[in-house]
């Protein structure tokens, strides 16, 4: 991605769409590990984007309400960390604050964590049942990436135009929408309809990055 006024930089950024396995925290953990090398060695990335809850897989459902499911993801994000150097990885996982658990979006770089996105909308219908597991997020935290300012959003956020506008208010250049949705006919066409809606409200670019594989 490049900025055409005033250019200040050139974002090259990497969509990991991995199959994920619901429940294999340390495996899933491997997919990033190995995958972000590579897309820093091979194709030079400045940024890779994994699907929502990239971690525990997608539906986590009632695991989630296990302690030591939490205790797991943390172990994780520490072996990302301390693993994968030199390269921005955007990651979706479960986060404990208090009492109350939030469906994430952390931006890791050379150990550090440098935000974390909360998802706002959480999906209460269909296949879906978040508001069982997760507590809606507050605010947008916006990353400076290669002095394009970044912004987060979470799935169902792309879905209204509110969460999309508060970012681009904070500051955001860019738009990333990392997703776990699942397939059905003519989705495909929807989401694109959806997301170019998005681009035209805000003016900013929007990377769409969505897991493949099954859960059935």
């Amino acid at each position: 991605m490049m900025l055409e006024k005033n250019v200040v930089s050139t974002l090259r950024i990497v969509i990991a769409q991995c199959n994920l396995y619901v429940g294999d925290v340390p495996g899933n953990a491997e997919q990033v590990i190995s995958l972000s090398k590579t897309a820093r060695d091979t194709h030079k990335a400045d940024l890779i984007v994994f699907p929502e809850l990239t971690l525990t897989g997608y539906p986590p459902e009632d695991l989630l309400l296990r302690p030591g499911l939490q205790r797991m993801v943390d172990r994780a994000l520490e072996k990302i960390m301390s693993e994968v150097r030199n390269i921005h990885i955007l990651i979706g996982h479960p986060l404990q604050e208090g009492d109350k658990r939030f469906n994430v979006a952390s931006i890791l770089f050379n150990g550090k964590t440098l935000a974390v996105c909360h998802k706002h909308d959480l999906p209460n219908y269909s296949v879906f049942d978040e508001r069982r597991y997760f507590s809606s997020g507050k605010g947008y935290a916006i990353t400076s990436i290669k002095n394009i300012k970044l912004g987060v959003t979470i799935c169902e956020d792309i879905w209204r135009p509110e969460p999309a506008r508060l970012a681009t208010d904070a500051g955001a250049q860019l738009l990333v929408n990392i997703n776990a949705s699942p397939f059905h006919a003519g989705k495909g066409v929807e989401r694109e309809a959806v997301v170019a809606q998005r681009v035209k409200e805000c003016g900013i670019p929007v990377v769409y990055a969505n897991l493949v594989g099954g859960q059935d």
